[in-house]
């Protein structure tokens, strides 16, 4: 898998700037996986636009369904009401389908009394260089795409959230609740207010975070590989019983097992290769050094022709469920009991 490019942060941190420095422009293009990002700026852009009491005449709402350059044309004509600028937020509407040149006109001359913000959150970003709309876009607006932040951001925002739960959390556990829950801030915040809640000490700990957040399917996968690791075959097949019981597709959940031991095996061809935990965040595109880490760690635990026997019967169970007919379920159990009894092998 070859390493994530790094995103454009640029238009990210001029927002950020002009926010605090309240000189905001005229046109913007919101989109990106972190909706948490994406919602909060949207929110703060709404309080430095909107005199409070005035948004019902200043802040019109358009969705891609009822979009129209006619309308849209409308609502920038709108003039400001006790207010010094009007919000215009047209959300989900494919910027590069429908009368573009019109499209492009309107937006290369808009007042200077509006802000218009175009937010995909349905659909997703596409952008056209080759058309005259997207040069419009690049010189009078400003292109914002909210990514996934980096674990150092993220740890230091898990904490500050804890602490106005009035709690504490080490940077270790922190990394642990990423690990375990993802690393988008919109699943995080309510897994956050969970585990706030549930904790009785100042400070929360390992104990807690297991007892109540929901944790994602990579992270399950990866407890029933780990208990293979350490022999603990009941441990593995109640995670994998949990799953099934939870209506987890099987062919799903054998897609993410397969993907996880195709991790585990570069694990283990770094460590006989002599590299670390930084090949694999490279060769995976991780953020973050701890899952890497405790690959690292299980991998050290299986041998070099196990984890290769293993990516192979995975693959052969993945036809099997394919083309065969046979139960998905028990094709999923009895792939485990062998992953389980040829542990050592």
């Amino acid at each position: 898998m070859p390493p994530r490019g790094k995103p454009d942060k640029a238009a990210y941190q001029k927002l950020k700037k002009d926010l605090k420095e309240g000189t905001l422009g005229s046109l913007y293009v919101f989109h990106g996986e972190e909706v948490y990002l994406r919602d909060y700026y949207l929110g703060e852009m709404k309080q430095k636009l909107l005199p409070p009491g005035m948004e019902e005449f200043n802040l019109h709402t358009l969705s891609g369904k009822e979009f129209d350059v006619k309308v849209l044309e409308q609502l920038v004509d709108c003039l400001p009401m006790m207010s010094r600028r009007t919000l215009i937020v047209v959300s989900d509407y494919d910027l590069y389908k429908g009368d573009k040149e019109a499209l492009a006109a309107l937006l290369s001359d808009l007042p200077e009394y509006v802000c218009l913000v175009f937010v995909y959150d349905l659909i997703e970003y596409k952008a056209d260089a080759r058309t005259k709309l997207a040069g419009v876009l690049k010189e009078k607006g400003s292109v914002v795409g909210f990514q996934r932040q980096e674990q150092g951001d993220l740890i230091d925002w898990i904490s500050r959230r804890f602490r106005a739960l009035e709690h504490d959390i080490s940077t270790e556990d922190a990394k642990y609740l990423l690990f375990l829950c993802g690393d988008l801030m919109n699943t995080l915040i309510s897994e956050i207010g969970k585990v706030g809640a549930y904790a009785r000490g100042r400070r929360v700990t390992r104990a807690d975070i297991d007892a109540v957040a929901t944790p994602q399917l990579d992270a399950v996968v990866f407890q029933m590989t780990d208990a293979i690791a350490a022999g603990n075959f009941d441990k593995a097949a109640s995670v994998l019983g949990d799953l099934l019981h939870l209506q987890e597709a099987p062919i799903k959940l054998l897609a993410v097992l397969g993907r996880q031991l195709r991790q585990l095996y570069s694990a283990r061809l770094a460590i006989e290769e002599k590299k670390g935990a930084s090949y694999l965040m490279e060769l995976w595109g991780m953020r973050s050094a701890y899952p890497a880490e405790k690959l690292m760690q299980s991998a050290r635990r299986f041998s070099l022709p196990w984890c290769r026997r293993a990516v192979i019967r995975c693959g052969e169970t993945d036809l099997a469920m394919k083309s065969t007919g046979a139960d998905g379920e028990e094709l999923l159990i009895s792939l485990l009991m062998e992953l389980a009894v040829k542990k050592g092998a």
